[in-house]
């Protein structure tokens, strides 16, 4: 079986042999401490030691969740663990999805699937994400706030995790780029005894909302052969999901009733994602002083969109009649269209790592260090989208009907006055385009590490570990608009099938054009000096190279662990763009403009661990971290248009957001994995960032033909702000009920997040991405080889995008969401499982100042997954 190791939580970073983690580490021993392994007789005292590699720890031909426990128990700061297993039980199908499940994480959605993970109130771009101790970098630079540095989990498969931990207390040994905290994906490692392993999940699925299927496959082998180890591992995950859309547009201005819309735009997707991931991790260990080992893996995903859309566009003559329904007045050609968004994408990651251990028992030292390559690559080879226009054969004017009648206060309407709008013959082709991108993010690091046993007094169990590390990271990103040139052809020619109805009965899209039909008849398109002007506008180049080396002293002092350390990180930036735009002549221009940045910081941590016994411990830890500027938030390059007095840029003078963070909690360690534990924090941020609006004169060499002050929207540091919250955590299998029962338990978490940052000039919020409660509940049942498990998860709004005021800022709505997964383990190392995903059919929406007024709300129906695991 593939396993992953936990033991090198207790010090992340560290060198050092951690193959039965100590609680006498740090303070008096666990009594619910698992055996290090679960199916071999053979004494732990007869077999080589298996080693701490960056965070990765063979323990056991599988991690239990008692091991996980145990781990998290005995580690020097705050972090929690959910194993291989407890991410199988339910059909969580990428990273993001499984990291949900843990205390103080929230998570973002796109297109029915998990895709960003917050942490304590902190969006994906302030937090790190991290595979085997190395930085894992994004694909796509479509995160939530745009900084161009978040990493989207949806391309990472749950299929060859072995497990996940959530750091929310920094240590000094681990990278500080983690404002609300780290999450570390643990890779599946060959098992501690000697033979070959073999495990693998085949299974399928249904999605009834266009009736399409899902196929899943994953599989893992190797073995540890003398002393070296191999574990190779491949996954696939297939989806043809429908999505069901409805996004209005709303005036949102004085002269209009508040709920007046100026375009309803229907949305009927298809969407095909292939998700991939392919895992190597070799190691060899010759005795228990010495190891080299070498992980790599490719993981990623391709989708094709087909998003037919049918947009009706009132004019702004907005009257409200006697019931309260809105009425509007559509004047023809533009006040119906007919499109679609015909596009294909591919996510990668690709990582390599190669490193090794050291023991030198002599001088009581451990070294371990490291050289890895990362890159994360965007590509879209076409994106093309086109528009129908429909055209009143009356020449007549209509009119709509319409009021927030809908599911989720969608409006609902009715038109007159326009008649065969549904007929595609009434339509021609007015608008074509295409684009393509390729964006790259990539990054070496180098690293050591040291560890050396001291003994300095009264303490015990005491060492100094000292650090370093350089990071280098290359990223570009790259768009190229294509003018496509067109005859205004009638619809009825590209398009097929019925009209469609669709959104549960309540809106009707009409025919669907075919996909592929305008790029046969009209071709790729070409590029002429309004598209690379576009292509200018929207270049990157960014060289960030970070140095850091850190100190760290961990000791005992009877019951009390202590850590204490600092680090040091000095970044280097460098970014290549252009200003670029349009003068007041109307004459196109570009200039290449370059910025760069050096600063440095330092960050210092205490960390305390007090054992009370009857494994029961308080923590109580300081600690700091930093959130560098987003790559778009610090970019020299203008977009500028003189003609509307209006430039876009980044500000080159930020400073990173930094955090000074205080947390204390209380946990108690049941039996069988179980825990109880209540937690508060405090983060006091220094520089958060915010977008912007000023004014600002150019010198004509930048911005010829016009210097005088223009409107300038950018980005600018916010003064003081900060996330408090509370945490709490529950997780038990009952023990003293009837026969029948036996093998039920329960688990519940929520976290409480208040924050705060000046959103506009005197203006306070709550941070963006931050959710004042989210809680997770859980039922189960596991008994001989029956598990039953039964889920919930809910979040509270939170802010998404900042408007000019309050009516105008954009919220992602509250969602709850609820979970089934079911398995039967027989004897012979087979087990079948049956799931059911999204059973509350739960929309993803989101809102323009307050809930009643959605701008999108989109819905996915159920998902059945079913089918067999082997472990050999």
């Amino acid at each position: 079986m593939a396993i992953v190791g936990l033991g090198a939580w207790c010090a992340p970073g560290y060198a050092g042999d951690q193959s039965t983690p100590s609680a006498a580490a740090h303070g008096p021993s666990n009594t619910n401490a698992p055996a290090a392994t679960d199916s071999d007789d053979e004494q732990p005292e007869n077999r080589k030691k298996p080693k701490d590699l960056q965070g990765v720890h063979v323990v056991a031909p599988r991690t239990t969740e008692e091991m996980a426990r145990f781990t998290q128990q005995n580690a020097p700061n705050l972090i929690n663990i959910r194993t291989g297993d407890e991410i199988r039980s339910l059909p969580d199908v990428n990273t993001a999805e499984a990291v949900r499940r843990i205390p103080g994480v929230s998570m973002e959605t796109d297109e029915g699937e998990g895709r960003y993970v917050n942490i304590r109130g902190f969006d994906a771009d302030l937090n790190g994400i991290s595979y085997a101790g190395v930085r894992l970098l994004p694909t796509n630079n479509a995160s939530p706030f745009g900084g161009y540095r978040a990493v989207a989990l949806d391309s990472i498969p749950t299929g060859f995790i072995g497990a996940v931990n959530v750091t929310k207390s920094n240590l000094p040994s681990q990278d500080a780029e983690a404002l609300g905290g780290t999450i570390e994906v643990l890779p599946k490692t060959a098992p501690e005894e000697q033979g070959s392993f073999l495990e693998g999940d085949v299974g399928g699925g249904y999605e009834p909302l266009r009736g399409t299927g899902v196929s899943n496959f994953s599989l893992t082998g190797g073995g540890r052969y003398g002393p070296f180890s191999i574990s190779l591992t491949a996954s696939s995950h297939v989806d043809s999901r429908g999505i069901d859309d409805v996004e209005p547009a709303y005036f949102n201005d004085s002269a209009h009733p508040y709920q007046a819309v100026n375009d309803i735009e229907q949305r009927d997707y298809e969407l095909h994602r292939r998700r991939h991931g392919y895992a190597v991790d070799m190691s060899y260990q010759p005795d228990d002083d010495n190891q080299w080992y070498f992980r790599a893996f490719e993981a990623g995903y391709t989708e094709k969109y087909k998003r037919q859309y049918f947009d009706v566009i009132p004019d702004g003559n907005t009257t409200v009649s006697s019931n309260g329904m809105l009425q509007d007045t559509l004047t023809f050609p533009n006040a119906i269209t007919k499109s679609l968004r015909d596009e294909q994408e591919t996510s990668r990651e690709h990582f390599y790592m190669l490193g090794g251990q050291n023991e030198f028992k002599g001088s009581e030292t451990t070294i371990d260090y490291h050289i890895a390559y990362v890159e994360g690559t965007y590509k879209k080879p076409y994106d093309y989208n086109s528009t129908f226009t429909y055209n009143s054969p009356a020449g007549s004017q209509g009119q709509v009907t319409y009021g927030p009648t809908g599911p989720g206060n969608v409006p609902l309407y009715t038109i007159s006055g326009a008649p065969g709008y549904l007929d595609p013959a009434n339509y021609t082709l007015t608008s074509i385009n295409n684009s393509t991108a390729y964006n790259f993010d990539r990054e070496m690091t180098y690293a050591i590490n040291s560890k050396t046993d001291v003994n300095w007094g009264s303490l015990s169990d005491e060492s100094i570990n000292f650090g370093l590390s350089v990071r280098q990271r290359h990223k570009q990103t790259n768009s190229q608009p294509y003018a496509v040139a067109s005859t205004p052809i009638s619809l009825s020619s590209v398009s097929s099938g019925t009209p469609e109805t669709y959104y549960d009965g309540n809106y009707q899209n009409g025919q669907d054009i075919i996909p592929g039909a305008l790029q046969h008849i009209f071709g790729y398109g070409s590029i002429g000096a309004a598209q690379i002007l576009s292509a200018e506008q929207q270049f990157s180049d960014v060289h960030e190279d970070v140095y850091a080396g850190y100190g760290e002293y961990m000791g005992t002092y009877g019951n009390l662990g202590i850590l204490a350390g600092f680090r040091y990180e000095q970044t280097n930036n460098r970014t290549n763009a252009f200003s670029a735009g349009v003068d007041a002549n109307g004459n196109n221009f570009a200039n290449p403009i370059t910025n760069r940045h050096r600063y440095h910081n330092i960050f210092p941590s205490v960390q305390f661990r007090y054992d009370l016994g009857d494994d029961m411990l308080l923590r109580l830890a300081y600690s700091s971290t930093i959130a560098r500027p987003g790559f778009n938030q610090n970019s020299p390059a203008l977009s500028v248009d003189l003609g509307s007095g209006i430039v876009t840029t980044g500000n080159p003078s930020l400073k990173p957001a930094t955090a000074n963070s205080v947390d204390f909690s209380f946990e108690k360690y049941l039996p069988g994995g179980g825990i109880a534990s209540i937690g508060v924090f405090d983060k006091e941020i220094s520089n958060y960032i915010v977008a912007a609006q000023t004014t600002a004169s150019f010198d004509t060499s930048v911005l010829p033909g016009n210097p005088q002050p223009l409107r300038v929207y950018t980005y600018q540091n916010a003064g003081s702000s900060f996330a408090r919250g509370l945490e709490l955590n529950w997780n038990q299998q009952f023990r003293g009920l009837p026969d029948w029962l036996q093998g039920l338990g329960a688990g519940a978490n929520y976290t409480w997040v208040d924050s705060r940052f000046e959103i506009r000039p005197g203006e306070y919020s709550l941070l963006p991405s931050t959710s004042k409660n989210t809680w997770n509940a859980s039922l189960f049942y596991k008994r001989g080889g029956l598990s039953v498990n039964l889920a919930a998860y809910s979040v509270s709004a939170d802010l998404f995008a900042i408007g000019t005021d309050r009516t105008s800022d954009v919220f992602n709505a509250k969602r709850t969401s609820m979970d089934f997964g079911a398995s039967y383990e027989f004897p012979q190392n087979w087990s079948i499982y049956f799931d059911v995903k999204n059973l509350l059919n739960t929309p993803h929406a989101f809102y323009q100042g307050t809930p009643n007024r959605p701008i999108q709300r989109e819905f996915y129906d159920l998902t059945y997954l079913a089918g067999i695991r082997f472990q050999f």
